[in-house]
Parts: structure tokens; C-alpha cells; sequence
């Protein structure tokens, strides 16, 4: 038993007065009883807790977008290039993001080669950069 306990047992009330250290009942029940009725005010400030709200969007419109950058292809292309991905033919290659699984390409890196890249969606800078090297976005 703690100390400040301890110190206040053999007195009858141990200091909570006469009729308000019995029971739940001066708190307005245990807990969150109560919360929609006697402590609705004190819940409203918190912030909405009961009832339903919002709505979940259809999966079939939420869709994670898998992307890589133009630094990535950099990095990879002698792996790309030996496991058939990638195609060098002539002084371009032709890289198709979409047999690996890459819907979408960002503008990250610069590239140092031409490439014609094979995939669905790009960001207007990755195209710039990829035609200003020489190369060309092929969306499918």
C-alpha cells in the first residue's frame, strides 16, 4: 500500500469527505460512460468519437503506381542490357519499363545516352530530358 494510503487508513472517510469517495457515481460513471449524454461537451472539444463518418474510396479507383527515375535506368542498364530488358541497337536503348513492372518514369538523373523508353506514363521533365539526350518516350 502506498504511503499517502497507508497514512489515511483507520480514518473513517480517508480524506474524501462524507458521501463523495463512495462510488462512480460523482464522476458521472466510470470511464466513458456518459460520453454522449453528461460528458457530451467535454468529447466535442476532443474531437468526434462516435457515429460514422467518411467513406472509404473503391479500390478499384485507388491504384498504387509503381515508378523509377532516370537515375535507376543509369545504374542498371548493364544488368537491364544482360538480362534481355534492355536492347542496344545502334547508338539507342530501347528499355521497356513495363516487363519489369514500372508504370511511370520521373525526371531524377540525368541521361547519358539515348534512350527509347517503353512506358505508360512519364513527367513532362523526365520527357524533356530523355528527347534532349537524343532518345524518345514511347507510352503503351
Amino acid at each position: 500500500m502506498p504511503r499517502s494510503k497507508a497514512k489515511k487508513t483507520g480514518s473513517r472517510t480517508r480524506g474524501r469527505g462524507h458521501k463523495k469517495g463512495r462510488g462512480a457515481g460523482l464522476r458521472g460513471g466510470r470511464g466513458n460512460a456518459g460520453s454522449h449524454k453528461t460528458k457530451r461537451v467535454m468529447y466535442e472539444r476532443v474531437g468526434r468519437i462516435w457515429g460514422r463518418y467518411g467513406f472509404k474510396r473503391p479500390q478499384s479507383v485507388v491504384k498504387a503506381s509503381s515508378v523509377t527515375n532516370i537515375r535507376e535506368i543509369e545504374e542498371n542498364l548493364e544488368m537491364m542490357i544482360k538480362d534481355g530488358i534492355a536492347k542496344k541497337k545502334g547508338d539507342v536503348i530501347t528499355v521497356s519499363l513495363l516487363e519489369i513492372g514500372y508504370d511511370k518514369l520521373l525526371s531524377y538523373g540525368t541521361p547519358s545516352k539515348a534512350y527509347r523508353v517503353v512506358v505508360p506514363s512519364a513527367s513532362t521533365r523526365a520527357i524533356e530530358k530523355i528527347t534532349s539526350a537524343g532518345g524518345e518516350i514511347v507510352n503503351e
